[in-house]
């Protein structure tokens, strides 16, 4: 008797990257934030105690163990909503968070419990949503952080001067002020150029070109936007991925802006609610994994076409969009994941926090096979 053929369905089950919680550890306070220490094994975790004031932690991933061991503790005087290590170096590896009072503040790691080396009250006059840094990392220009607020503002700071950002992008006088629920840099490719894209409530996209100062382009796409990243935010312009409110996200071609149409764009539905957050893959740019209000995790591959520009009948070029294709996804909580970071050193390791009061170490498997 010849042997039953196999189960297809089950043999790619096993052979496609997986989604496992290595970790899984319950805290008591509302996690907002967490972000792997660059050259690390460790992970700050950060928000919000019931009496208003702000928690940072530091736990060790034990190696081969699936336990982690927690560092440091340290409580402050505000709730922190939001951190990068983006603008830091490497050797420094100093971590700059906004929080509920609008304060934007720089903490040396290795001593949490003393005053922050860079601090600037009231930076915005309400809650920092949003953070992002750049030129940190061993990346080219000037270290500066963008921050976005609940005021409207997107502000640019250099991490050399505290006393005076060094953009400004907010409303004018009498204008609607919108709230801005995300920011990210990109075009990072050099010294000068330097770009910043901020999402808002009522789903404006903004692109601001730091080098002219100006607006470069801005399109709405219908629902509040709450993650922004681009693939990579040290090279020129590649891809940008907005996440929003209604399930869906939307991923543009950067490379090619059209005179009138602007980045060409395709649009995902995802999670069946809010896409909290967007994380590419630092080992590689065209795998990401987006955040969803149902609490799961989906991890997706772009595909380029095969030719990124075509030509129009009037002699302009217009960018041309990929495709996505779904790789994996899972349920890690019953409530929203808010946040992710992926280590910057190890493929494939990640941690996420949710709404369950809970961080998650997660691994990501076979991702060299995408």
């Amino acid at each position: 008797m010849s042997p039953a053929p196999e189960n297809p369905g089950v043999a790619q089950q096993f052979t496609k990257p997986q989604i496992i919680a290595h970790v899984e550890k319950s805290l008591d306070y509302t996690l907002y934030d967490a972000k792997w220490i660059p050259r690390s094994a460790r992970f700050v975790v950060l928000g919000s105690r019931p009496r208003g004031t702000g928690t940072m932690q530091i736990y060790e991933l034990t190696s081969g163990a699936g336990e982690v061991t927690k560092l440091t503790d340290v409580e402050k005087t505000n709730s922190f909503k939001c951190a990068t290590f983006g603008a830091s170096s490497l050797q420094q590896r100093q971590i700059a968070t906004g929080d509920f009072k609008g304060n934007l503040q720089i903490w040396d790691i290795e001593n949490l419990s003393k005053a922050p080396v860079f601090s600037h009250q009231s930076a915005h006059s309400e809650i920092i949503n949003a953070i992002d840094g750049a030129g940190g990392l061993g990346q080219e220009g000037a270290p500066e952080l963008v921050t976005g607020g609940r005021d409207g503002a997107v502000r640019v700071w250099d991490t050399r001067q505290s006393d005076y950002p060094v953009a400004r992008m907010e409303p004018q006088e009498g204008e609607a002020k919108r709230d801005c629920w995300a920011v990210a840099f990109g075009d990072s490719h050099s010294a000068e150029d330097r770009t910043v894209a901020a999402g808002y409530d009522n789903g404006d996209l903004k692109l601001f070109d730091l080098k002219k100062m100006a607006v470069r382009w801005e399109k709405n796409v219908g629902n509040g936007i709450c993650g922004l990243e681009f693939d990579r935010k040290d090279i020129m312009m590649n891809k940008l991925v907005a996440t929003t409110l209604e399930a869906k996200f939307y991923l543009f071609d950067m490379r090619t802006e059209h005179p009138t149409k602007g980045f060409d764009m395709l649009t995902e539905k995802a999670h069946k609610s809010t896409i909290w957050a967007v994380r590419h893959l630092p080992q590689n740019r065209d795998v990401f994994v987006t955040c969803g209000g149902s609490g799961g995790l989906n991890l997706w591959k772009y595909s380029y076409p095969s030719s990124r520009v075509k030509e129009c009948s009037d002699g302009t070029k217009e960018g041309v969009v990929g495709t996505v294709q779904s790789v994996q996804n899972v349920i890690m909580s019953s409530q929203p994941i808010a946040s992710l970071d992926w280590s910057p050193d190890k493929m494939g390791l990640a941690v996420c926090t949710a709404f369950d009061q809970t961080f998650r170490v997660i691994i990501v498997t076979k991702l060299n096979t995408l």
